[in-house]
């Protein structure tokens, strides 16, 4: 059965490492942005065998520059607090374990309902 969450208001995401995430909820539109901006992204350089690896990078980063509102426990090289930017978002992602946190924790609900679609 899918529950129907109607409230669609942002919330904040504890991913772990002292790090909350102020999202906008994951909806279709959201999804639908960040697949365009894979399919419109230049791969041509990419060794064969990162392409796949680079396609999901852009798709989390695409996904946290369109949903990310604000964010506590993230600083600068100083350990500054910085407000999130679209190049702030995209170092965040690029630090493995919080890009792992973010895909389980914010994507993965929407990546069950898909599964359960296919069954």
């Amino acid at each position: 059965m899918i529950r129907l969450d109607l409230a669609r208001e942002p919330f904040w995401l504890d991913l772990g490492m002292g790090v909350r995430l102020h999202l906008r909820p994951c909806t279709t539109a959201l999804v639908l942005a960040a697949r365009q901006v894979v399919r419109d992204a230049d791969m041509t350089d990419e060794p064969p065998d990162l392409v796949q690896g680079t396609r999901t990078a852009t798709f989390l980063k695409a996904m946290g520059r369109l949903a990310i509102l604000g964010w506590e426990g993230v600083g600068d090289a100083d350990g500054t607090p910085v407000e999130p930017t679209p190049a702030g978002i995209d170092a965040l992602l690029d630090l493995h374990p919080v890009a792992d946190a973010f895909s389980l924790h914010y994507l993965g609900p929407v990546a069950l309902l898909e599964q359960e679609k296919n069954v």
